[in-house]
């Protein structure tokens, strides 16, 4: 018995011990408060959207003269609240000195200054001067020059060499000519969001056909109080006074923006891979999204931004929406609307990602924007690179966090914030929860490391080593600490799948794979005495050992024994690998539907991906794994990696004598047929064949499976999809690095507490 008092020396020797016990203890504690505490706070931002108020449209609010005396304003809170928020350097904008949002200042501040000269007051601001330039926000050159004109006829003192007035007045005259000569809808549309900087240019009847249910014209206080100065309409009024109501002093740039935030905070969390922690949060938005959706609501689909991405998110969770709505933004309508205009490249690229969300034959309509849309976003190399059947959650989630603004700034006609749309928690929860599963995966993977020399795996030399790439491949998609019974289940059955597909491939002799064969269809034996070799009995012993692990922890999670339908999973692979050995050793040749039916199964993915079904969390009955959905999940999962396989290992296989699919095709075409022809036959196969699992993983109607388990089918074809980019993926060097961004590098963010821009003004509750 030992006792910490028992001794002085003792005691002074396990005090320290104590002590860093303690310490450690505490940070733990310390990180794990820190971690909930800005969860909490990202939850309490889904109960309502942050926005920044503009002074911008704030001077133009001002500026409408009173119906009961011209000479005063309408709404003097408006004029009080520029009097009382203008910066020290005398400018007015969303942020002070921002060298990239100086154009933006300068048009925020012309509009104050003529405001508040409107009224006769503030001469000490007018007085102050701001002046220089660099992005352009929305309908600058036209807007701009505008503002100088008027200034100059009320006799502010705009000086000429701070400003070119000739200079702004020729780019106004050419936007004009442009925009004129092409006389399309979207330069209307245009004309008539910027119609405050046309002012009696304007035709201010026609542009009343843009009013919204709300009385806005766009969703523009500046653009709507414009409208209401020119044409009094009660639509308009009752708009300005709702957004003032709301606000109270002051308007933001644009309103509302609720539908568009939320959604794009769903988006956020979803590509920093922190979605699980608000689940609840999540499903709220998304129902509330879908009732919006189905009632047709303008907010929705007169913004192709939002409607592109209230698609895409709602279909991918598992929303019954019709891509219909997205016609309106083929590439010719999309030219000739106000964001094909102003070359709306955030529209463009949620399009482009809506577009590749095709789970119906008769979606042809998404494949030609799928192919507009990539050809404008050349430039927009990640989302490229990286379509929606290529990316995989963590590799993703590294992107998204390192590549993250935690500047929520955003310009249209003028700069606004939210931080809804970008925000430093968001960040820092990304970071520490990317950095906390990945230490879970580094500890994983040695526990693995440990088991391949204890089961003597690593002494098999015939048999590839790619444990590394085994469990990339389930760390990638199955990130969460809650799923690491699959992960581990996920990673031995591919390190063994391997094994035994190298074994039947290249050295077992035909004796050896009977044997093995009968080992596992015996399951109780003697392995010192039935094993007909020391390969075979450490192949059946490791996975022996794995099943019977597996049945154990998939009771833990079933309430059932499933150890009997793993075990005849692993026997349906080793006879179809056995069946492809008789192939080869008789010189047989298949026929392509021979081949196929055999070949989705000897592909491997079987014990791989299904027994980490049972371990995922829902419960799988007999009923569901025996049902017809169940084996067309995966059939078409498979099929998809056979013929990703088959295309890429092609000419080395052909070299070593093997026939695959490819060859079959052209050894059995009745027509005459290039090799590059039937490889573009089959990668239209495979895409046919993605969106067909992609509908099923999708669909909730007649579906009996759980969507978590549906959804391993679609993460293992993105994976293989992944491998098979460039060559076959279990030769290619450069995994290494791939590999170790998942698993072993942290995200270290030197930035990461650099305070961002403070909101001007935020919305009350």
């Amino acid at each position: 018995m030992f006792s910490l008092s028992s001794t002085s020396s003792t005691a002074s020797a396990a005090s320290p011990i104590l002590a860093v016990g303690l310490n450690v203890e505490k940070q733990i504690n310390r990180k794990t408060l820190s971690f909930e505490a800005t969860k909490e706070r990202i939850k309490r931002m889904f109960d309502k959207v942050e926005l920044s108020v503009s002074s911008y449209d704030t001077a133009w609010v001002a500026m409408i003269p009173s119906p009961i005396s011209p000479s005063s304003p309408f709404f003097p809170q408006c004029v009080n609240w520029l009097l009382d928020n203008q910066h020290f350097d005398g400018s007015w904008g969303l942020t002070q000195g921002q060298p990239l949002l100086m154009k933006d200042s300068l048009l925020s501040t012309l509009a104050c200054i003529l405001a508040l000269k409107q009224w006769g007051v503030g001469e000490k601001q007018m007085n102050r001067a701001c002046d220089e330039k660099q992005h352009s926000p929305i309908g600058f050159d036209i807007i701009f020059p505008s503002l100088i004109e008027q200034a100059q006829n009320l006799d502010l003192n705009i000086s000429p060499g701070a400003t070119n007035v000739k200079e702004l007045r020729h780019n106004r005259e050419l936007e004009l000519q442009r925009g004129n000569a092409s006389n399309s809808e979207g330069w209307r549309a245009y004309l008539a969001y910027i119609s405050e900087g046309l002012g009696k240019s304007q035709d201010w009847q026609t542009i009343i056909k843009y009013q919204r249910k709300n009385g806005s014209l766009f969703n523009s206080p500046a653009t709507t109080a414009a409208a209401y100065t020119h044409l009094k309409n009660t639509g308009c009024l009752g708009y300005i006074h709702s957004v003032l109501e709301k606000f109270e002093n002051a308007v933001p740039t644009v309103y509302p923006l609720d539908i568009y935030a939320r959604l794009c905070m769903v988006d956020s969390l979803e590509r920093l891979g922190i979605d699980r922690h608000f689940r609840e949060e999540i499903r709220s938005v998304l129902d509330e999204t879908y009732r919006y959706w189905l009632q047709g609501e303008e907010n929705i689909f007169l913004d192709s931004t939002t409607c592109a991405m209230a698609f895409r998110i709602l279909r991918v969770n598992g929303y019954d929406v019709s891509s219909d709505p997205l016609s309106l933004y083929s590439e010719d309508k999309f030219s000739d609307s106000l964001g094909g205009y102003v070359k709306n490249v955030c529209a463009a690229l949620e399009i482009y990602k809506a577009s590749q969300i095709i789970i119906h034959p008769d979606e042809s309509a998404l494949a030609k924007q799928n192919s507009w849309t990539r050809h404008l976003l050349d430039l927009v190399n990640n989302d490229l690179m990286f379509p929606y059947h290529l990316s995989l959650e963590r590799l993703s989630n590294r992107r998204a966090i390192e590549q993250y603004s935690v500047d929520s700034a955003r310009v249209l006609k003028t700069s606004y914030s939210s931080l809804n749309l970008a925000n430093k928690d968001l960040l820092k929860l990304a970071e520490e929860d990317f950095n906390l599963c990945q230490s879970l995966h580094r500890d994983e993977f040695k526990q693995l490391s440990r088991w391949v020399v204890e089961t003597k795996l690593d002494q098999l030399k015939f048999a590839r080593q790619k444990l590394a790439y085994s469990y990339f491949s389930t760390a990638v998609t199955l990130f969460s600490p809650e799923s690491s019974d699959a992960r581990i289940s996920w990673a031995k059955n591919a390190v063994l799948a391997t094994v035994v597909d190298d074994f039947f491939d290249v050295e077992g002799s035909e004796e050896e794979l009977i044997n093995l064969i009968q080992m596992v269809e015996k399951w109780n034996v003697d392995v010192s005495v039935d094993c007909c070799s020391e390969q075979v009995k450490i192949i059946f012993l490791a996975i022996r050992g794995t099943i019977c692990e597996i049945g154990e922890k998939a009771f833990k999670w079933q309430g059932r024994d499933v150890t009997n339908h793993v075990i005849e999973i692993w026997l349906d692979l080793m006879r179809s690998m056995w069946r492809e050995a008789e192939w080869s050793r008789t010189k047989y040749v298949a026929t392509i539907d021979e081949y196929m039916d055999n070949a989705y199964i000897s592909f491997a993915l079987g014990p791989v991906v299904l027994p980490a079904l049972y371990l995922v969390g829902p419960k799988l009955s007999d009923e569901m794994v025996e049902s017809p959905e169940f084996h067309c999940l995966f059939k078409v999962m498979s099929t998809c990696g056979r013929l990703l396989n088959d295309i890429c290992t092609f000419k080395r296989e052909s070299e070593e004598g093997k026939l695959n699919v490819v060859s079959l095709r052209l050894l059995h075409g009745d027509e005459v047929i290039t090799e590059e022809e039937v490889i573009k036959e089959f990668r239209g196969l495979i895409n046919n064949k993605r969106r067909e699992l992609l509908r099923l993983v999708l669909q909730e109607k007649e579906s009996i499976i759980p969507r978590a388990c549906k959804e391993l089918f679609w993460k293992i074809v993105k994976v293989l999809h992944f491998f098979y980019l460039k060559d076959d993926g279990f030769t290619s060097h450069d995994m290494i690095d791939i590999v170790n961004a998942v698993i072993q590098e942290p995200i270290i963010l030197s930035e990461l507490l650099v305070d961002e821009e403070n909101l001007t003004e935020v919305a009350p509750n």
